[in-house]
């Protein structure tokens, strides 16, 4: 009998493609396996993140109360406020060197309850010089747990066969809802300051004994010492294309209600729009990240970053309407909601320098980005226009992807 030959290839392929679908189904003998124990360390990480967020949100929703309490005027409370990034500049140094010597681990346990208990401590203030004193601590506590943090999920994501960086960066944002919520319960009911903190501390300190023991174990690398460490290229690199991140984040954190009340032209009630906006969809854009940077990966995850944020701003500044200024507020949010986690992912995989220290530098250099972001729009807003500077704020995005093929692997 005749065998059609067409028939035959057919058949061929069809064998062939069925087991390329079969050898894309089987599993990775390398890869690791997620246990129970794995998702319980996972859990505990994104827990301290989010004990971190909501200390900080805490502080943060009760600032007009402690500014009315002090009769603090906007320029005192300004220079007031310069404490807090202070401590967390003065820290950076030797944050990461602690971390490398004595684990993350270790120090995020020691550091954890000090941070909230700093946190408390701002509610005691009764002169505007004991309040920047203890701003000052709290910068000091807030950067020894954001070196030792992300030290942690770095490390916990080096167990995992898939990224799960920006998940925990996600439960910080998430986080700062929760803390400005329960900031407005506590202000609704009449709570002071200083009772509203101490319930955190208490909630946080729980956290810390209930899940400090399912951390990353950590490596303590007092050899290492003596060799000591410089921050190479790349890592200066990853900085500058953090600064343009966070930066953009500095810029919407501080200026967005006043962009939507003198440029957009929001009623009072609305004005928040814009920052609620930026917010939320900074926090889903975390929650998602991870999957994205599996698919498409790191680069390209960057790269496409770069782009919503400018986008993002230019429809902001060229459309100052309700609509269209919170549909650009929204896309700058997703925009940055996955750089920084990816950029410290990548830091904290550098092949000659320890996480700690790696990632160390590349907060630093990020961090001024935050620090100058909002000053810059200010400048450029009393030469020209609060326009002007989004604009400007916009081309950091485009900064973003010209650099992220080079810099993001």
């Amino acid at each position: 009998m005749l065998r059609n030959p067409i028939v035959g290839f057919a058949a061929r392929e069809n064998c062939r493609t069925f087991a390329i679908l079969e050898e894309r189904k089987a599993p990775d003998p390398t890869a690791p396996v997620v246990t129970s124990q794995l998702k319980r360390t996972r859990l505990s990480v994104a827990l301290f993140y989010f004990g971190q967020g909501i200390a900080f949100a805490s502080w943060a929703s009760r600032i007009p109360d402690i500014k009315r309490s002090l009769h603090l005027n906007d320029a005192v409370l300004g220079s007031v406020l310069l404490a807090l990034p202070l401590g967390q500049l003065c820290t950076m140094p030797v944050s990461g060197r602690l971390v490398t010597r004595f684990g993350s681990k270790r120090i995020l346990t020691i550091a954890a309850p000090l941070y909230v208990l700093a946190m408390s401590n701002l509610g005691l203030a009764t002169k505007p010089w004991q309040l920047a004193v203890f701003l000052f601590f709290f910068g000091v506590a807030g950067n020894l747990c954001n070196i030792s943090v992300n030290t942690q999920g770095v490390e916990a994501e080096k167990l995992y066969p898939h990224p799960i960086m920006t998940s925990f960066h996600g439960a910080w944002s998430l986080a700062g809802f929760v803390g400005a919520l329960i900031g407005f319960v506590m202000i609704r009911f009449g709570v002071p300051p200083y009772p509203h903190f101490v319930v955190i501390v208490l909630l946080l300190w729980t956290n810390v004994l209930l899940n400090h023991k399912w951390l990353v174990p950590g490596v303590s690398l007092r050899a290492e010492k003596k060799r000591g460490f410089r921050p190479d290229s790349a890592l200066m690199k990853l900085g500058l294309v953090g600064f343009c991140s966070m930066a953009t984040e500095g810029a919407m954190f501080d200026w967005s209600g006043v962009y939507f009340r003198d440029i957009v032209g929001a009623p009072n009630e609305l004005v928040v729009v814009g920052y609620a906006s930026f917010m939320i969809m900074m926090a889903t854009g975390r929650f998602l990240g991870d999957r994205v940077i599996a698919r498409v990966g790191r680069t390209q995850t960057v790269r496409v970053s770069g782009l919503v944020i400018s986008s993002g701003m230019a429809i902001a500044v060229l459309f100052p309407y309700l609509a269209t200024a919170t549909l650009g507020f929204m896309l700058v949010g997703v925009g940055v909601s996955s750089v920084v986690p990816t950029l410290y992912g990548v830091a904290g995989r550098h092949e000659r320098i320890p996480p700690g220290i790696a990632l160390a530098t590349v907060s630093s250099v990020s961090y001024l980005g935050f620090l100058m972001g909002p000053p810059l729009i200010g400048y450029i807003s009393a030469l020209s226009s609060l326009r002007y500077s989004y604009a400007v704020i916009g081309c950091f995005g485009i900064l973003i992807t010209a650099l992220a093929a080079r810099v993001v692997k």
